[in-house]
């Protein structure tokens, strides 16, 4: 670990799940003890699993930060990128991508004890596949969902994702510059990668996508909006019109101050994974409390 990782205990290493033979790469922390629930970590367009274990600034990294609070953290590089690309060297559909991940945390879940469950925290693209893969029957079985970065409304033409690490969508991915702790750029190059092209022309389509998949998701999800955030739409108007074709138990709307849309690599990242996972622990209580529901609690 560097020196900025401060939390006691806590060591994050690389791993590779398997998903029917198809190698998905990426980060595992885990609790000194038996895990709360275990939180699967789903990186945007363009990224890597290191978005979700920036050192630029102590207690930014969402993996050290929640291993340290008790639960277990995997965060995976998604179907295309990493170990995986070989497999999709044209990138996979967010429906492809959501069967391997299912795959990936059903074998995952065989060898290795996940606690009270399993919660998605996903940012912008990876927001999408979360849905997806709540949206499967097998998602029933989710904890629950904390998406950031993304509503039903692009607010750019998505024509731009042409150009996804250009100079001209620079702004959208990070906002203000003080917004980051110094030295996050250059942290976060080794993370920055192109984003596959069957997944930009996918995106386009996802304002037509998004209410089918509202209407089957069946578990709590959280939306986080960062205070900057340039790709999406986010007013209140926008918000209702999510509410509306979201059939979840509940939904929460929530907004960063202070944040890009990059939230965890910014100086608002802490903040954010404390909300985050206060929304894990609310779903992690409202599954042992629900009626007919064996009452062993998960380790506190």
């Amino acid at each position: 670990m560097t020196p900025t990782d401060t939390t006691p205990g806590v060591r994050v290493r690389e791993t590779v799940l398997d998903a029917d033979g198809i190698p998905l790469s990426g980060l595992i922390a885990l609790p000194d003890g038996p895990p709360r629930a275990t939180v699967v970590a789903i990186h945007g367009g363009g990224m890597r699993a290191g978005y979700f274990h920036g050192l630029s600034h102590c207690g930014q990294s969402l993996l050290t930060l929640a291993a340290g609070l008790g639960y277990a953290v995997l965060a995976v590089d998604r179907p295309g990128y990493g170990m995986s690309e070989p497999n999709f060297p044209q990138g996979a559909t967010l429906s492809e991508q959501s069967h391997v991940l299912h795959a990936a945390l059903a074998s995952h879940a065989s060898e290795h004890d996940t606690g009270g469950g399993v919660f998605l925290m996903a940012h912008s693209y990876g927001g999408k596949l979360a849905l997806h893969a709540a949206a499967d029957p097998r998602g029933a079985a989710f904890l629950g969902l904390d998406i950031s970065g993304i509503s039903h409304r692009y607010a750019v033409d998505p024509a731009r994702l042409d150009d996804f690490h250009g100079v001209k969508t620079w702004p959208l991915h990070w906002g203000r510059l003080g917004l980051y702790p110094p030295g996050t750029f250059s942290a976060a190059k080794p993370l920055v990668t192109p984003m596959p092209p069957r997944e930009a022309q996918e995106a386009p389509r996802w304002a037509q996508a998004f209410p089918g998949l509202a209407a089957r998701v069946r578990v709590p999800v959280r939306f986080t909006f960062a205070e900057h955030e340039g790709w999406w739409h986010h007013d209140e108007e926008t918000i209702a019109s999510m509410r509306g074709h979201l059939a979840a138990p509940r939904v929460v709307f929530d907004r960063q101050p202070n944040a890009g849309h990059n939230i965890s690599l910014g100086w608002a990242a802490r903040t954010y994974h404390l909300r985050a996972l206060a929304f894990a622990e609310e779903c992690l209580l409202a599954r042992e409390l629900a009626p007919g529901a064996r009452r062993t609690p998960s380790p506190r």
